[in-house]
């Protein structure tokens, strides 16, 4: 039983933390480049 083999739900899981991560992180900077363009157009 070596702990060395990454298991596919760790990466599963990691991609998960990712998309939950960088969805809000992406819509946040969406957010604020809309809101400067108004301001400033």
């Amino acid at each position: 039983m070596s702990t060395q083999t990454p298991h596919p739900t760790n990466k599963g899981l990691l991609a998960v933390f990712w998309v939950y991560v960088l969805i809000p992180l992406t819509w946040g900077v969406v957010n604020t480049l809309l809101q400067a363009m108004k301001l400033f157009g």
